[in-house]
């Protein structure tokens, strides 16, 4: 698997370096853009796409926020093509009607970003793009609308079946670890021997997705640790001093860090498939294995019982792990989903809240966040499909009888302060 991953790399490794070839001249980036799009040469389309990202390389944010209001406003649909256009084809279904309709209903910058990633390796800054109109566009309503335009892109782009799953390992490049101890979310790595525990034991695997277009950029990865029986602390399980067991003596897969790393990719999930993906690859390396959860933070917790005025004392365990259950079951969006970022999102992978475990995370950010609480959710092959079905269309959450029960507990210990 990690041989063909490589030479898929190698066969489509594509990196975008600014070119001294493309002699720059001293137009308006307005006019490029308008260059490009009414340009028929590939070559000559080419050599503009080149002169508009070298420049966007070197812009600082005033520059950039210019750039993307140009594309926001001169750039978009026209209400009254579109009216006339749609007219046409109510009056005429025909393919010809239709070609129309398309045609108008697609605002210009989306075929402008096409052209731009037609230049070698233009893929990754494309990415670096979305991430500054993210950063630069959170106040501006069209900037808002244009960045529907670059996720709609990126979404067919980095479509799951363009996605290569590679196991990282000691044995790794070296500039591919450095970017795991960078990127890493939720349980940092302090050191390079922090790294080697966590990717060298025989009972440690970590994947990661990579597109063929980035190939020496990680999308997202998962650090996976194989034990007997289900943990409930992270510090045991990042323990220097732990006894490693062997893969065959494993029972239960516990995915306890989930990690994006392009900024510039947020909200296009991987993280669904990733998993799912990496629960078949072991159930078929690792015969023993029965169980499949995560040990997950809880991170929205802390802020909750503050705003809800709920008195806490991490060292009352009970007491923690009892509202913890109640915010995971009844803090609710306006939209019915739970609060918890990291809820929503296994729970609609088909997920099930398993188990609470006090004093499991006891960091800095672990105490901050959740108190030290941290829950485990359970996926089970046979019932992941019933459980997302139900979340999604009725905002069930599918929990164990012992979240249950503390979820009461904590309703009486309130006496009727939290919703059922």
């Amino acid at each position: 698997m990690t041989l063909l991953a490589d030479l898929l790399s190698t066969v489509f490794e594509r990196r975008y370096l600014p070119t001294r070839a493309v002699k720059a001249d001293g137009r308006p980036f307005q006019a490029l853009t308008v260059e490009l799009m009414g340009t028929s040469s590939e070559i000559s389309g080419q050599t503009v796409a080149h002169q508009i990202l070298d420049r966007y390389i070197g812009w600082d944010d005033d520059e950039k926020m210019s750039f993307f209001i140009h594309l926001a406003e001169d750039m978009t649909i026209s209400p009254e093509a579109v009216r006339a256009a749609l007219e046409s084809y109510e009056r005429g279904q025909t393919r010809e009607s239709y070609r129309v309709f398309m045609t108008t209903a697609e605002p210009p910058r989306q075929e402008f970003i096409r052209r731009l990633n037609q230049v070698p390796g233009a893929t990754h800054l494309l990415v670096r793009m979305r991430e500054d109109l993210l950063r630069l566009g959170k106040e501006t309503a069209s900037l808002q609308a244009l960045d529907l335009d670059f996720r709609h892109l990126f979404a067919s782009w980095f479509n799951r079946g363009f996605l290569v799953l590679r196991p990282i390992n000691w044995e790794s490049p070296a500039h591919i670890l450095e970017k795991i101890i960078a990127y890493e979310a939720v349980h940092t790595i302090s050191s390079w021997d922090d790294l080697r525990r966590r990717v060298q034991p025989a009972d440690r695997r970590c994947y990661a997705f990579f597109h063929p277009a980035m190939p020496d950029e990680p999308l997202i990865f998962v650090e996976v640790a194989l034990t007997s029986g289900v943990p409930g602390s992270v510090q045991d399980l990042l323990a220097e001093d732990r006894d490693v067991i062997s893969a065959a003596e494993a029972d239960t897969a516990v995915f306890y860090s989930i990690s994006n790393c392009q900024a510039g990719l947020a909200g296009i999930s991987f993280g669904n498939s990733l998993i799912k993906q990496v629960m078949a690859d072991l159930a078929i390396e690792v015969a023993g294995l029965k169980t499949s959860v995560t040990l997950s933070p809880i991170p929205g917790l802390t802020a909750w019982l503050a705003t809800e005025k709920i008195t806490t004392d991490p060292s009352d365990g009970p007491r923690m792990r009892a509202l913890a259950a109640a915010y995971l079951l009844s803090a609710k969006r306006s939209d019915g989903l739970p609060v918890d970022s990291v809820a929503r999102f296994h729970l609609g992978n088909g997920a099930l809240l398993h188990q609470l475990h006090a004093d499991a995370d006891l960091s800095e950010n672990g105490m901050a966040q959740s108190g030290g609480v941290m829950v485990n959710y359970l996926y089970d092959p046979g019932k992941v499909s019933a459980n997302h079905e139900r979340f999604a269309t009725r905002r069930t959450i599918a929990a164990s009888a012992e979240i249950r029960a503390l979820h009461t507990s904590a309703k009486k210990m309130l006496s009727g302060e939290l919703g059922a």
